[in-house]
């Protein structure tokens, strides 16, 4: 990892910058700022049905009116898919990641059985360790991280401390749909780690998400950034 401090701040463009977004983006710039080092800009615009270039716009004003400047041209994470994809698919490679083809109607019944027996509704895991010659034809297949099954993953947040989370809890989560868009999930990883983010600085909202990032992160083998909530 650099030792130059590089954060970044990452509004989705569904909506003007709010106090939230603003206040975010001004904790990102003042420690690169007291660092020495640089903010990026990324725009998370993978929501094409939301997200709107008026919203874009809104937000580069607003971050400009506040005097919170970025280091370079802002980076669009939509046009990057292709490159969220080829991640995904290599993750599948390394067998960290999976082909799965349950279909909606069997992902529901999943859930259903789930709730009935008493456990959290979640994806059991079926395609897991299934072999490519079960696979049914004409189905398109999403893409699901194999996340660890026993143990702890631990967050290591400069706010919160150390956070644990029992691997049982997190499921083989989608990284990659049916449809090749990635998930946010996925995406905020690969971005982070090509525009070489050294600290995250994001709300406590993002905590739970910080665990399945960091699986995503030691899958590929990468550094995992200081976290900050």
């Amino acid at each position: 990892m650099s030792d130059t401090v590089i954060t970044r701040f990452a509004p989705s463009p569904t909506g003007y910058l709010h106090i939230g977004g603003a206040r975010t983006a001004l904790f990102n710039w003042l420690y690169s700022r007291h660092t020495g080092g640089t903010m990026l800009l990324r725009i998370e615009d993978t929501d094409r049905e939301r997200s709107t270039e008026a919203a874009t716009a809104a937000i580069l004003e607003g971050l400009t009116w506040l005097g919170l400047h970025w280091e370079g041209e802002p980076v669009s994470q939509f046009a990057r898919g292709a490159r969220h994809r080829e991640v995904a698919e290599e993750l599948v490679r390394l067998g960290k990641a999976y082909y799965c083809y349950c279909t909606p109607d069997e992902l529901t019944e999943m859930r259903e059985k789930a709730k009935a027996e008493g456990k959290p509704p979640r994806y059991n895991g079926y395609w897991r360790d299934r072999p490519a010659s079960e696979a049914p034809a004409g189905v398109k297949p999403a893409i699901r991280i194999k996340a660890p099954q026993d143990g702890e993953t631990i967050v290591h947040d400069k706010v919160q401390g150390e956070v644990r989370f029992p691997n049982k809890d997190l499921d083989d989560f989608i990284i990659l749909r049916s449809d090749g868009v990635p998930t946010y999930m996925h995406a905020v990883v690969v971005d982070d780690h090509d525009m070489a983010v050294t600290h995250i600085i994001r709300g406590d909202d993002h905590l739970t998400n910080a665990a399945r990032q960091t699986i995503i992160y030691k899958a590929m083998g990468w550094d995992v950034p200081v976290m900050a909530r």
